[in-house]
């Protein structure tokens, strides 16, 4: 597996890294903790060094997993975790980066991950009762105190970076990022280049969409995020079909599945982005890694972004009320 630096401060992680949340949040049933830890050290094996996870995530169990996973190759591995809700007996209540909150969410973390020091270090959502000098000035003296590595952003707008850069250089932004979610290419990802921070696209494959395996007639479990998001109603998907098509196109000519293709187009855009597909399945960690062996001409990339670009995506990306309960 290629390596890749995400911001200028020595930040050096897999060119593919494996995002966890699926495991316990969000994406319902959820697969034994035995087969998680599984998966994640079959992660190692394959040459992922770098593992993304949150406190909310669960809350709390997903860094318990990653922890107990990694706990044979911490010094082999980056781990990246998040602060910035709280949570009050087990739900997410809302935004909250207060120092103390950032404080004790790091003590936890810490305890979880079975950690000295946490590697990288994420505000989850902005909070905008809490101005954001505060919270980098916080995580500062994390990193002074020896407690945390590198500081990161997610889903944070470019004013917000370049206030939080001034006071803690940033090494990584965290936020949404794929061949149908691209509303950084105009304003934060010149800012983040500009700066010398990495990117790490989350749903890199549009929450399991654009590998082709998901279409109008999927049944989604309740407690699956996608059963309530516009984008993954069965009419959004039926309209949506026509992104798939190309990227199935692409495949075909490149011997490739449509997630390796949508990857690589991730990896071709920039050499400081690192996406961090997730999944359960060992067969789709093997399948997402392959990505990073394909190689786009000028020609070739120019083609798939101007075919992707025609196809009008039909549903937000989330329902209004998550957008206004977690600023996401």
């Amino acid at each position: 597996m290629q390596k890749r630096n995400l911001g200028n401060q020595g930040l050096e992680v897999s060119a593919i890294g494996l995002g966890c949340m699926g495991m316990s949040f969000s994406y319902a049933p959820f697969p034994p903790k035995e087969d998680s830890i599984s998966l994640i050290r079959k992660a190692v094996e394959l040459g992922i060094t770098f593992f993304d996870t949150a406190e909310v995530y669960g809350p709390y169990n997903n860094e318990e997993i990653v922890g107990q996973a990694l706990q044979p190759f911490k010094n082999e591995v980056i781990i990246a975790t998040k602060f910035g809700f709280n949570i009050q007996e087990g739900k997410m209540m809302g935004v909250d980066s207060r120092p103390e909150t950032i404080r004790r969410a790091v003590e936890g973390s810490l305890k979880r991950l079975g950690v000295e020091c946490i590697d990288l270090l994420y505000q989850h959502r902005v909070d905008p009762k809490v101005p954001i000098e505060d919270v980098a000035g916080t995580v500062r003296d994390l990193i002074k105190e020896g407690k945390v590595k590198y500081f990161g952003l997610s889903e944070a707008g470019a004013n917000t970076i370049k206030k939080a850069h001034a006071i803690q250089p940033v090494s990584a932004l965290q936020s949404e990022y794929s061949l149908w979610t691209r509303q950084h290419e105009t304003e934060i990802m010149p800012t983040i280049e500009q700066l010398g921070i990495g990117f790490v696209p989350f749903s890199p494959l549009g929450k399991g969409f654009l590998t082709g395996t998901i279409d109008e007639k999927k049944e989604f479990a309740a407690s699956d995020i996608r059963a309530i998001i516009p984008r993954y109603s069965s009419d959004a998907r039926v309209a949506n079909q026509a992104l798939v098509d190309v990227i199935a196109k692409f495949a075909e000519t490149k011997n490739a599945t449509n997630s390796q293709i949508a990857l690589a187009w991730i990896l071709a855009q920039k050499p400081w982005i690192v996406p961090i597909p997730g999944t359960t399945k060992i067969h789709r960690l093997i399948e997402n890694n392959g990505a990073a062996g394909i190689q786009f001409s000028p020609e070739e990339l120019s083609e798939l972004t101007a075919a992707s670009e025609k196809v009008k995506i039909v549903g937000t990306r989330y329902t209004e009320a998550m957008e206004a309960a977690t600023g996401i």
